[in-house]
């Protein structure tokens, strides 16, 4: 049975395996890699460090660099490995209204097909609305017919499909 837990530097092992499957350089949304510092993440102290910062950043009291929302961002596990991320951005800016969204999430490969994004996106819908909101924006790539199947499962409603500054996005509401 899957778990949503708060990353944590127990897990790196099973991290740097699931990393392992993706192609170098490949974007994991949800994963909140861009918090890291440093990509050397097989340092223990360097996969510590970005771990703490993925903690902190769901502290609203905690200033965030410009450009930056507060998010809170969770790991997919089960049996103890990690299966993927995802993450609560508790509001939108310009930027994740055009393309990013309030949720991001990913999957390793080697776990997809098996309805992992679909049950970890019902599972953050109610942490959304503990936050006040009413409605969540999930966006996907339009090519991406797994995680457009994955939204539309959990209520999503096609507003539109627009070009981004990070490709061709379907964007979807879901009302809480």
């Amino acid at each position: 049975m899957p778990e949503l837990i708060a990353p944590t530097a127990r897990l790196h092992s099973s991290w740097l395996e699931a990393h392992a499957e993706w192609s170098p350089g490949a974007h994991q949304d949800g994963s909140g890699m861009r918090l890291a510092l440093d990509s050397a993440f097989a340092i223990p102290e360097v996969f510590a460090a970005w771990v703490g910062r993925l903690r902190e950043q769901s502290d609203p009291t905690r200033p965030l660099a410009e450009g930056w929302v507060h998010a809170t961002h969770w790991w997919i596990v089960e049996d103890g490995a990690y299966m993927g991320a995802i993450d609560l951005r508790h509001e939108l800016n310009d930027f994740l209204l055009r393309a990013g969204g309030h949720i991001g999430y990913s999957i390793r490969p080697s776990a997809r097909r098996r309805g992992l994004a679909t049950w970890a996106l019902g599972a953050v819908l109610p942490e959304a609305r503990a936050l006040g909101l009413d409605r969540v924006l999930v966006t996907c790539d339009d090519d991406n017919i797994a995680s457009a199947r994955t939204i539309e499962r959990n209520g999503g409603v096609l507003e539109d499909v627009r070009e981004t500054e990070l490709g061709l996005k379907r964007r979807y509401w879901i009302a809480l």
